[in-house]
Parts: C-alpha cells; sequence; structure tokens
C-alpha cells in the first residue's frame, strides 16, 4: 500500500492510497471465489462455473465488491500507520480502478491539539433546593388558572379533590415535593454550567467546522421536525431557516468545543468510556467529585 498525506488545512488532512496489484488481485480472486458459489448461469450448476465466464457475466460486480471491501481496510491501516485520529468517517472520493491498481483519497478532519489546564478543584456553588413559601404560592396559582379558575376562588380542600387529591395538605407536599425534584434537576444543570464556563475560560483549541456543521445540520432537523408538530407550515420553517442558524451557530460551536475538552480531559485522566456510556456524563461525574463545592445557605 502506498499512502501520500497531504495537510489541507490545520485540522484537514487529504489521504491519498494506492493498492497494489498483487493485494487487488488477492481480494478479486476472494470475490470470484464467493461468487461462483452462489452465481446462477444457464449451462453451469452452481460452484461449477468457470472463472472466464464468471469474468464476463459478473465482471463489473466483482470489481464493485473488491472495491467495497478494500476500501475500508486499507483506511484503516493507513489512519494508523500515520498515527492519526480522525473525528468522524472519511469522504472518500476519487476512486479508481484500473490496470489491477485501486487508487482512492480520503479525506477526514482530524481531533485537534486540545491544551487545557485547572480543571481540578473548580469553585463551584450550589443553590438551596428548599421551596419556598412564595414559590408555592405563585405555582398554586398558576394552579387556579389551569383550571379556568379567578383569582378570587379559594384553594382549599374542595379545589384540590378536583385534582386527585383527598385534601389541602397532602397536595402542598406532593407539591413541595415535585418542586424540589424540579429544583435539584436544574442545580445540577447550574452546576455543570459553572464548570462548563471555566473548563472555556481554562483551555486552547481550533474547533473543527466540519464537526460544527455535522451538529448544526442535526439540531436544524430536530428544531425543524418541533416546528411541524407544533403546526408550523413547511413555508414559514423555510423563512426561518437563516435566522434558526445563526441563532444556534454560537451554541453549537460551544458544545463542540466542550465535547472535544472532555475528551482531552478523559485521556489524560485515563477515564476508560464502555460501550453505551456517555463520555460527556462520566467525565463530568469525574469534574464535580474533584471540584470545590461551596453549599448556598
Amino acid at each position: 500500500m502506498k499512502l501520500v498525506v497531504k495537510k489541507v488545512d490545520a485540522l484537514k488532512r487529504q489521504l491519498n492510497f494506492e493498492i497494489p496489484r498483487e493485494r487487488v488481485k488477492q481480494k478479486l480472486d476472494e470475490v470470484y471465489q464467493d461468487l461462483g458459489k452462489v452465481a446462477k448461469i444457464k449451462g453451469f450448476r452452481p460452484g461449477k462455473v468457470p472463472r472466464d465466464v464468471l469474468e464476463r457475466e459478473h465482471g463489473q460486480l466483482a470489481r464493485e465488491e473488491t472495491i467495497k471491501k478494500l476500501i475500508p481496510e486499507v483506511y484503516q491501516e493507513g489512519v494508523k500507520q500515520e498515527n492519526l485520529e480522525p473525528l468522524d468517517l472519511p469522504d472518500i472520493n476519487n476512486v479508481d480502478f484500473k490496470d489491477g491498481i485501486i487508487t482512492f483519497t480520503a479525506e477526514i478532519d482530524i481531533k485537534p491539539d486540545v491544551k487545557v489546564k485547572n480543571y481540578k478543584g473548580i469553585q463551584v456553588k450550589r443553590k438551596s433546593s428548599k421551596v419556598t413559601d412564595e414559590e408555592l404560592n405563585k405555582t398554586l396559582d398558576y394552579f387556579k388558572k389551569s383550571q379556568g379558575k379567578g383569582d378570587d376562588v379559594k384553594i382549599d380542600d374542595e379545589f384540590v379533590k378536583g385534582l386527585g387529591f383527598p385534601n389541602l395538605e397532602e397536595f402542598k407536599t406532593s407539591l413541595v415535593r415535585q418542586m424540589e425534584i424540579d429544583k435539584d434537576r436544574q442545580n445540577r444543570f447550574d452546576v455543570e454550567n459553572q464548570i462548563v464556563d471555566v473548563l472555556l475560560k481554562e483551555s486552547k483549541l481550533l474547533v473543527p467546522q466540519t464537526l460544527v456543521k455535522k451538529q448544526m445540520e442535526h439540531r436544524l432537523h430536530e428544531m425543524q421536525q418541533r416546528m411541524k408538530s407544533q403546526g408550523t407550515s413547511e413555508e414559514d420553517i423555510a423563512k426561518k431557516q437563516n435566522e434558526i442558524r445563526k441563532d444556534l451557530q454560537k451554541a453549537v460551536e460551544r458544545d463542540v468545543k466542550v465535547y472535544l475538552i472532555l475528551d482531552k480531559i478523559a485521556q489524560e485522566e485515563g477515564i476508560a468510556i464502555k460501550e453505551g456510556e456517555n463520555l460527556a456524563i462520566k467525565v463530568m461525574e469525574f469534574l464535580m467529585k474533584e471540584a470545590n463545592w461551596e453549599h448556598e445557605k
């Protein structure tokens, strides 16, 4: 295998491959062997079709199968040989099968060099999850309005029976418990954001625009589906496309940065990510254990 790596920009690499005749022939022979076992050609029993007949009847298919099998093999070997860390699947172009030799190019974005410091002992402050009387009263007002009642209606035992509770006290207890769960979830999210803000401040890296673009398309699709489900017309969605894209740009770039920083911390700390595990969640758990906690009174 011949491989020439061209640096397109700081993160993009073009890999130019040439697979020699001997290896192509070996793979092509394997393909014809498999093909001969299943090919149905008039006048021949399966497994007894001569090679020249197979080449005449299924030559193009055999060549396509050979390309399909060889390119992923050779690409993986090339990436390993050059110690490259691709961010995503490659763009394969310029595939050519000529004179027994296969050539192709693979374009990839490699992981940027991420420099991150001071990620241990980050100062974080968790807000209280205690529900105040004011918060409880506001939520009770919401229930009144959601039931189509005026503000002059008293929330009492009779009122909460309509919501499925035997008396007002049990309703309030249940409501406070649910509000505390919601505040707990929001407070954890707030702590994570405090950590992320410090990580972004203490890190240096180039943002791979290919990854940003891919994430952007994914987010756009999600938002379009949400708008459709809410009854927004295709025409209105198309009109808002550029505005939505502009609004999402900074958030997507930030998320890509954060993912790459967390990935770097996982490498630095030897945090193993098993199949099915979420890298961001696992590294964030590590950072929260290492954080310097201050509880709000």
